[in-house]
């Protein structure tokens, strides 16, 4: 039923609260409904949270919209992580109701002392509800004392009924009337690194590589030499360090340099083509080190303070160790072989998917044995290899046990596919999830997809901004220029609370296999990659410093942590990306010239509500990446230059006087 106040129309509700909506610890977020009633009697609304333990902690009052009067809204926050609830509470509000008639009818001496009896009624109402003695007892009095004395005139009657020391009460103590709820609704409150954190991934094996002159490949490095890397890693700002698959690398059908079918000796093949002779997904690879060489590897992190995430693929080279123990997890072909895996016109055959249809209790229990084993090796985030691909019912039973005990494990989504798919995903419980940003270049398309993210899935769906991955070499990078590096990585790292970068990425690495193709030339997953990093800092070819910084900023700016206070913003050129984020009183504004190849200059026109100020306020910006400073208003005159700096980062230091 619909309930005595009308309730409709909530907000942020996922699958009509199937599911729980996204936060993170002390994250805000608003709620907001439609609440209405009969007639012109006043009313109210309210937020009520009740947090893990069962505990309905204080209501918070709504406002109404000026512009649509239907519509309240609240922004709440939680501080804790576990399963939360929230409800919308509409009352009717009679003191309100009272107070409206009377400052229509007794200054016209319409029903003059009939309206003084009514407040005093609910005054005494009022008193009811509070302690016997004590400041707010007296203050109820005294206004009882005031409305009733008949030697007063009107005025100083009914203020004494309506002084701020009886909206203090009120305030505490509302006189709610046909109270009606809405709700429970669900929200789950993660740790605040499921919603910010930089991330960094690199392949183990190639850290520390050196050349073997009899071979002329690279020989692998290990986690022991990896873990030095780890202080650079560390050093420009980042959280997480993401590990591609460490373990096992197939034999049968391995892959060449380039994703050939041929192979030679020395060819390491691709990580995630996993298990072999040598073990499966709960093994590391021989030339990697043992176990306890990767729990080193862990505790060097953490002693940085970086965390660990692990790729979680679940598919098998033929002769990974399952295929003979458990046949039946995969899809057999009518001439009798194992299908293996393909997504045209691209094929793996030394891949073979997990058929999940086939034995779905033992698939189920050994991946959860899989996971809960490197759980135990101090891993707490798991980047998910194309999820997409496997049953939704899966990964919502998986992440739910690991949820049940382990409720700080963090899971990535790795799905560029539909959307359907990626929100679903999101909504049964990833915490993050991959997006299109790689292929949002123009300003046009990084103004909606901006939005999008921001507004309208930010209940659902926490990107996080990768700019660059072992698969996806955008043209753009091909062809930017070092300048549409340092683009890709402002706006990536300003614009989400999180985003992540692949090694090489600060090398300015850009040349595709061919034409058209978005793989790399000599990829990284068929073959070791021997960087040396020392000489590209010391002849300042390298875009560490710059990350860095962004890393830093994001850090020192609150407003940089958080994904639903974006606002885009206007420019009169068709190349000059503005935005802005604003928390409490922290604001920072970014324009970036999103075209590589020229300078471009426009007027900036500011939304100056969404930053907090009057249209005709000015302000003074420092820019955080040049060091510079200026005074803006609503219009500003800005110049970027790609080949010198395509990004201003502004923050907002204090309003003119």
């Amino acid at each position: 039923m619909v309930g005595r106040i009308p309730i409709t129309d909530v907000t942020p509700v996922v699958d009509c609260g199937r599911y729980p909506a996204k936060a993170a610890v002390g994250e805000p977020f608003t709620v907001t409904a439609l609440v209405f009633r009969e007639g012109h009697d006043a009313l109210n609304a309210d937020v009520v949270l009740t947090d893990p333990h069962g505990v309905r902690r204080p209501w918070i009052r709504m406002t109404k919209d000026p512009e649509e009067p239907d519509l309240w809204s609240a922004e709440v926050s939680a501080d804790e992580p576990g399963p939360w609830t929230f409800e919308v509470e509409g009352w009717g509000d009679p003191v309100a109701t009272w107070r409206h008639a009377s400052e229509i009818k007794i200054p016209a001496g319409i029903d003059v002392e009939l309206m003084f009896a009514e407040g005093a009624l609910l005054l005494e109402r009022i008193a009811e509800n509070l302690p016997r003695k004590g400041v707010e007892r007296q203050a109820i009095a005294d206004a009882l004392k005031g409305i009733n004395d008949t030697s007063r005139p009107d005025a100083v009657r009914y203020a004494a009924a309506t002084s701020p020391a009886v909206d203090e009460v009120l305030a505490r103590h509302p006189l709610r009337e046909l109270v009606t709820s809405a709700g429970p609704y669900p929200f789950h409150v993660d740790r605040t690194r499921a919603l910010f954190g930089s991330w960094y991934e690199f392949f183990p094996r190639s850290e520390g590589a050196v050349m073997d002159p009899r071979t002329g490949k690279a020989v692998s490095g290990t986690f022991r030499t990896a873990a030095k890397r780890l202080d650079a890693v560390a050093a420009m700002g980042f959280d997480i360090v993401y590990l591609p698959p460490i373990h096992p690398i197939g034999k049968i059908n391995r892959k060449g340099p380039n994703n050939t079918l041929v192979t030679e000796e020395g060819d390491p093949g691709s990580p995630w083509a996993i298990g072999s002779d040598e073990g499966g997904h709960d093994a590391v690879h021989p030339d990697l080190g043992t176990l306890e060489d990767f729990d080193a590897f862990v505790q060097r992190a953490n002693e940085l303070g970086l965390e660990v995430a692990l790729d979680l693929a679940l598919q098998a080279a033929p002769d990974h160790p399952w295929v003979k123990s458990n046949p039946e997890w995969f899809t057999t072909r009518a001439d009798g072989t194992i299908a293996y895996a393909e997504n045209p016109p691209k094929k793996y055959q030394d891949i073979y998917p997990v058929n999940f249809d086939n034995d779905p209790k033992g698939i189920y229990a050994e991946v959860l044995r899989v996971v809960r084993h490197w759980m135990a090796h101090g891993v707490r985030v798991f980047r998910v290899d194309n999820p997409h691909t496997k049953p939704v019912e899966f990964w919502e039973w998986l992440l739910g046990e690991i949820r049940k005990t382990d409720p700080d494990v963090i899971f990535l989504s790795e799905a560029f596919t539909k959307p359907a798919m990626m929100r679903t995903l999101a909504a049964i419980g990833f915490h993050q999830s991959y997006t299109y940003f790689t292929w949002r270049n123009a300003k046009w398309e990084l103004e909606a997809y901006l939005n999008e993210l921001s507004r309208e899935t930010s209940h659902v769906l926490r990107p996080n901004l990768f700019v660059n991955t072992p698969d996806i070499l955008h043209a753009y990078l091909q062809y930017g220029g070092p300048a549409a590096f340092k683009i890709r990585a402002a706006i990536a790292a300003t614009a989400s609370p999180s985003w992540g970068v692949y090694a090489g990425f600060e090398l300015f690495e850009h040349v595709a296999v061919k034409p058209g193709s978005e793989e790399y030339l000599d990829s990284e997953k068929y073959q070791v990659r021997v960087r040396d990093w020392e000489a590209a800092e010391a002849e300042g070819r390298t875009l560490a410093p710059y990350i860095t910084r962004l890393n830093q900023v994001r850090r020192e700016h609150p407003a940089l942590q958080q994904l639903r206070n974006l606002t885009v913003h206007s420019s009169d050129d068709e190349s000059m990306l503005v935005f802005s984020k604003r928390t409490g009183d922290d604001t920072v504004i970014v324009v970036v010239n999103v075209d590589p190849h020229a300078p471009r200059e426009t007027t900036v026109h500011l939304n100056m509500p969404s930053l907090g100020m009057d249209w005709q306020d000015t302000f003074v910006v420092h820019d955080e990446l040049t060091d510079q400073t200026w005074r803006w208003g609503e219009r500003n005159y800005v110049r970027l230059d790609p080949y010198h700096e395509p990004a201003h980062v502004l923050t907002v230091r204090r309003p003119s006087l």
